[in-house]
């Protein structure tokens, strides 16, 4: 039968839930991420010093391992404690940090530099489909580098105390739970936003530790001339480890001319992830204009 005889009818069939076209971004965004070997690679250096605090944890719960270890020294060296998983969880947190930097533009710059994403978003998904299904793909790989281990170290403990710990420190794992969630959420954010701006893999990459560590010095700077605390909200690694010992109760190294409100960190992180969705939702587009 000749194709102009055919008539032509909209679709009536079972539409999939809109859940589900998220799930098939997310699914090949964690497939293209960890196709690469530098993924692979990053990921489990990552995981290396969770490996070395999970032996000091067997070590401090172990008495005969402490006593061949210490040998009479300080026996609270290796105390796990809420210090003890503030260090991994800055150790980790910072090293989710360099596989955002690698990831993130694999999951959004390559659409761009093809001109994939007129032809995605003309498939029954939104924008906010897309950019949730690569946020998910972001989000669920940077949780296994961050969250993940650091509270299956904290189960760990628990388990192999001799005295009843887990109940007396249920605040390390709140704590660590709610310092990874938001750290995760800005640097997925992050390294969306700037992603979605740049074409060029190895410059986005540049530009995403740059994003967090520039502001830090030109904090610094306006602390400095103005003698002012309010600076340090531009200092994204000194607002976080502030943030993180707050949720762990931990105070290391007390500055009251330094200290800033929870409050005021909340804010701070909430006005830049305000910026990166406005970010996304001006290049995140299906049509592009160009102009010549």
């Amino acid at each position: 039968m000749s194709v102009y005889k055919h008539d032509y009818r909209a679709y009536t069939g079972r539409v999939t839930p809109l859940w589900t076209r998220v799930g098939v971004l997310a699914r090949y965004g964690l497939a293209e991420v960890w196709s690469s070997k530098i993924t692979i690679g990053l990921f489990t250096l990552s995981l290396l010093p969770t490996i070395v605090f999970l032996v000091l944890a067997y070590i401090a719960n172990n008495p005969v391992a402490r006593m061949l270890i210490l040998r009479g020294n300080d026996r609270d060296a290796l105390a796990v404690n809420a210090y003890f998983f503030l260090v991994l969880l800055e150790i980790q947190c910072w090293a989710a940090l360099v596989i955002t930097a690698w990831i993130a533009p694999r999951l959004i710059t390559f659409d761009l530099a093809d001109n994939a994403l007129p032809i995605l978003l003309s498939h029954p998904i939104s924008r906010f489909g897309y950019v949730l299904g690569k946020f998910l793909a972001l989000f669920g790989s940077l949780s296994l580098v961050t969250c993940v281990p650091c509270l299956l170290l904290f189960v760990y403990q628990g388990y192999a105390s001799p005295t009843p710990w887990a109940a007396a420190n249920a605040q390390i794992a709140v704590g660590l739970l709610a310092g990874c969630m938001l750290w995760i959420v800005l640097l997925s954010l992050l390294g969306l936003a700037l992603s979605s701006w740049v074409k060029w893999r190895v410059l986005a990459t540049g530009i995403i530790i740059a994003a967090v560590f520039v502001p830090a010095g030109v904090g610094g700077i306006v602390s400095a001339v103005l003698r002012t605390r309010w600076g340090f909200l531009l200092n994204v690694p000194f607002i976080m480890n502030e943030l993180w010992e707050k949720l762990l109760g931990v105070n290391t190294f007390p500055h009251p001319d330094r200290v800033l409100p929870v409050s005021a960190i909340l804010m701070m992180l909430l006005a830049a992830c305000l910026l990166m969705i406005a970010m996304l939702n001006a290049r995140v587009r299906a049509r592009e204009v160009v102009r010549g």
